[in-house]
């Protein structure tokens, strides 16, 4: 897998799943595995974050280090692509100008964004929801043992056939409690995040010793 592998020419659709991925943990891993059985889509787009607007303090780990986290966690494998295009912007990174550009580079190709029910909650604070409605089809992740996806913020956003299309491509899977912000506290405090993480992503982390109190 090269992290600028390119596509070949087909109607199949691309999933991109954007994030800090500080560090990406095997939550995000079952995610995009999910959406390849799921969605119509040849391949998921990893797109790291610079500075989301939503979280404007940023990144704890580097670019770089970001970067080489999701290389070794994606290492080989089939249907998963590393697109560093936010992080060559060096600014926030807002979701409408990276689906303009995907959009750009594949015109013919429909684009599905991987979210979660608690992003879709927030839709209406992201910066022009009704373009980015109008460039892709959400794909909303249905948790077991959670709420149900709550669409109707989106009723006032996109057309009726637009919404139907966006609750046909929710992904179902299990619930799985992990996060980022809870890795970083465990490796802080001297916990273990094994088979949290995947085991070259956890040996960087403790090389890096990335998280780590001063």
């Amino acid at each position: 897998m090269s992290d600028s592998e390119t596509a070949p020419q087909s109607q199949q659709g691309i999933g991109i799943l954007g994030g800090s991925f500080d560090p990406v943990h095997m939550g995000h891993l079952w995610m995009a595995e999910s959406a390849l059985e799921q969605l119509p889509i040849e391949h998921v787009h990893w797109i790291p974050a610079a500075t989301s607007p939503l979280k404007p303090h940023g990144p704890v780990a580097s670019n770089e280090q970001r970067l080489q986290m999701l290389r070794l966690a994606l290492s080989g494998q089939e249907g998963h692509v590393i697109d560093d295009w936010e992080l060559q912007q060096d600014g926030i990174s807002f979701t409408r100008l990276t689906l303009e550009h995907l959009h750009q580079r594949f015109p013919e190709r429909p684009l599905y964004l991987i979210i979660g029910a608690d992003s879709l909650a927030s839709f209406d604070r992201w910066r022009d929801p009704e373009r980015i409605l109008e460039l892709c089809h959400l794909a909303v992740i249905a948790r077991g043992g959670q709420a149900p996806p709550d669409y109707s913020i989106l009723d006032s956003m996109a057309a009726p056939d637009r919404l139907r299309t966006i609750r046909e491509s929710q992904i179902s899977m299990p619930q799985i409690e992990i996060s980022s912000s809870d890795l970083r506290d465990r490796v802080s405090s001297g916990r273990s995040i094994r088979f949290q993480v995947p085991h070259p992503v956890r040996t960087l982390i403790s090389q890096e010793k990335l998280y780590q109190e001063e």
